[in-house]
């Protein structure tokens, strides 16, 4: 199996990476690869920042080993490879009557990079965390193949939810699916024209999946407002729209300058009636929205963006609150800003999740937005939150410690999986998580 030097980058763009990748096709070659160099293992690079980096090392890309294993259609129990992403699980399976339980905001997330990250979807409230629906993992690193569940190796398995892949290459998983009544959601969006009425909209809220969009350059008395999205699963069959389209080229500056960011939000806010709005949706287009603008990354320049994802427990939100009246006042959103009520379920020590509120904004990397995120870093930490690793590029390593309280078993768990820390990538060196205390 040859490794070839490349660079490579996270989401973001802003975290770049020049090293040896391979990309094995079989199983046995990755126990190969892995028994030689033993080395962390990569998706598609879908975490922003430098969660999925190996500067000047090596890593093995995951994603050419993405076969079902089994399907038991009567449970809906799946067991797949790492590198399958839940765009083809979708497209597979839904036609058939089921669905992954959790589903992140974007179909290009692999098996593995799911369970690394333990993500949270639309459903948290509900769901609870990806890990959370997971029966058991295997895991390789160097000569030792492990199979984890929630009972056998229980440690090392909640290590390995969210565990940012430190405990070893995930090569496969068993996943309980739910029951999906057909290829579509049925949407109801609604106007929010505040802060508060958008808490209490979410707060209120029975829906199966929720989320918010925000648009994150309102300032006084319409801070806060935006769109709230309330879906249920169906058995109707939506019209899919045309196809996916590309950027092709990075964008110049202004295409995401202050001016145009408010403007096109203005529009996006206005373009749902006062009385709200129903509508069939395919199950793609409402669980991954931006999957139909390929490289959409690009929008922001060569320079790349950050993304800077909080969650404070349900007390801090008016912490919260703070935070977006900052990054108004600062003006460097984009019109990528989310925000969800999530529930208390998580999977591991190292999941992001908590019973609260979380609240996504994207910004351009543009001098000054280093200094809003140390600030906001500070806000959170402030009130009990904690900012998520999968989108991550500037968070001091302290801070981070201090929102995770049970890192220290983790990094204990971890240490024994990897005492020689071949899995360590950028971010796990820059935040110093597998350093004694």
């Amino acid at each position: 199996m040859a490794w070839k030097r490349t660079e490579y980058s996270g989401w973001g763009r802003v975290r770049r990476a020049t090293g040896e990748l391979a990309r094995p096709e079989r199983l046995s070659h990755l126990e190969r690869l892995a028994a030689e160099t033993p080395a962390p293992a990569l998706g598609n690079r879908r975490s922003y920042g430098d969660a999925c980096l190996n500067s000047g090392g090596r890593a093995v890309d995951m994603t050419r080993l993405d076969r079902i294993i089994s399907f038991d259609a009567a449970t809906g129990v799946l067991e797949a490879e790492a590198g399958v992403t839940m765009g083809d699980l979708t497209r597979v399976f839904a036609p058939r009557g089921w669905l992954p339980a959790v589903m992140p905001g974007t179909g290009f997330a692999t098996l593995g990079g799911c369970i690394a990250n333990d993500v949270h979807g639309k459903n948290h409230h509900g769901a609870g965390s990806f890990g959370q629906h997971v029966l058991s993992v295997t895991l390789i690193n160097g000569k030792t193949r492990t199979v984890a569940t929630p009972a056998r190796h229980k440690a090392l398995f909640a290590a390995t939810m969210g565990g940012l892949g430190q405990t070893g290459a995930i090569v496969s998983a068993k996943l309980q699916m739910i029951p999906c009544p057909g290829t579509a959601c049925d949407v109801r969006e609604s106007r929010i024209e505040n802060w508060d009425a958008f808490l209490t909209a979410l707060d209120g809220s029975r829906a199966t999946y929720t989320v918010g969009w925000i648009d994150a350059t309102a300032r006084g008395a319409q801070l806060g407002r935006g769109v709230l999205e309330e879906a249920e699963l169906t058995a109707g069959d939506a019209a899919r729209r045309g196809r996916a389209r590309a950027v092709p080229l990075d964008a110049p500056g202004f295409a995401l300058s202050g001016p145009v960011v408010k403007l096109f939000n203005a529009g996006y806010y206005r373009r749902i009636p006062v009385t709200g709005r129903g509508r069939l949706r395919p199950l793609g287009d409402f669980f991954f929205p931006l999957d139909r603008i390929h490289d959409w990354n690009r929008l922001y320049g060569k320079r790349g963006f950050h993304q800077f994802q909080t969650v404070v427990p349900l007390a801090g939100a008016e912490a919260l609150r703070a935070m977006l009246e900052r990054i108004a006042e600062a003006g460097f959103a984009s019109p990528l800003a989310v925000l969800k009520r999530l529930g208390p379920g998580r999977a591991g020590p190292m999941s992001f999740a908590m019973e609260g509120y979380t609240l996504a904004v994207d910004m351009p990397a543009r001098a000054g937005v280093e200094e809003l995120a140390a600030e906001l870093e500070d806000m959170t930490l402030s009130a009990g939150g904690r900012i998520y690793l999968a989108k991550d590029a500037l968070a001091t390593g302290a801070a981070v410690r201090a929102m995770y309280p049970e890192w220290e078993a983790w990094r204990a768990t971890v240490a024994k999986a990897d005492p020689a820390g071949a899995m360590a990538t950028d971010m796990v060196r820059r935040l110093g998580l597998r350093e004694g205390t």
